[in-house]
């Protein structure tokens, strides 16, 4: 990565923040079989209806590639965080059975989907809104907005249909209360559908599980929703 304009002797200037990554691992001509066909689990018929063309050498906007801008600027707000004394952090959900489940998907020229947990320590309380605007639909839209994601839960999540009242009023909000962080540790879950192009019946460039690839991206959603929230509450104050 090669920083353009508004950083000097490691510190922002204040001015706009430009930087390009190159590529240098493409092969477009991996997916010249995709060009007349629709890939199953993909995004290629839909951006093909509403935009009336598409890309087809892996993805385009649909590729996991567009996330690395956001990683870059995740690891500028996380920066700002660590200043404030926040802290993002996440990971893998159980790494021993995923990491046998790739293993298994590999063999059997397939693929996997997984869970990525974050938790934000130190969020102060009071960021995000009691109607519009509420913190944990915030996190929601940013993580459900990264590709392959197909849920999000915070706290107990689903679980918590299953439980009384009794069990879940203490400590388990998730550290946000009617939309309100509450200055407990905030915790979600983003699970990962597996990935589409599989091996044994299509030719291209194939990963086998995106969560574990996913981690900084989760994080850098994070850090950008906390960080946003925090420069409003500052504002509203």
């Amino acid at each position: 990565m090669q920083i353009l304009s508004g950083v000097f002797e490691g510190k922002s200037l204040g001015t706009p923040i430009a930087f390009i990554i190159m590529n240098n691992d493409k092969h477009s001509e991996d997916y010249e079989l995709f060009r007349d066909i629709y890939r199953p689990g993909h995004a290629d018929y839909t951006y093909q209806m509403k935009y009336g063309f598409r890309d087809y050498r892996g993805g385009g906007r649909a590729s996991a590639r567009e996330t690395v801008c956001r990683v870059v600027a995740g690891a500028f707000a996380k920066l700002v965080l660590k200043s404030l004394g926040i802290e993002i952090k996440a990971e893998v959900e159980d790494e021993e059975n995923l990491t046998k489940r790739i293993k298994e998907a590999i063999d059997e020229i397939d693929t996997c989907g997984g869970v990525v947990s974050c938790v934000i320590k130190g969020c102060p309380v009071g960021l995000g809104e009691p109607i519009y605007g509420k913190l944990h639909a915030a996190l929601g839209e940013a993580m459900l907005s990264i590709n392959a994601v197909k849920g999000f839960e915070y706290g107990e999540g689903f679980a918590a249909a299953d439980m009384r009242g009794s069990e879940h009023n203490f400590a388990r909000s998730g550290g946000i209360l009617g939309g309100i962080s509450d200055g407990t540790d905030i915790n979600f879950r983003v699970a990962f559908k597996p990935i589409p192009s599989l091996g044994r019946e299509m030719k291209g460039r194939h990963d086998v599980c995106a969560a574990p690839r996913a981690v900084p991206i989760v994080e850098a959603m994070a850090a950008l929703v906390i960080l946003d929230y925090y420069l409003i509450n500052s504002r509203d104050v």
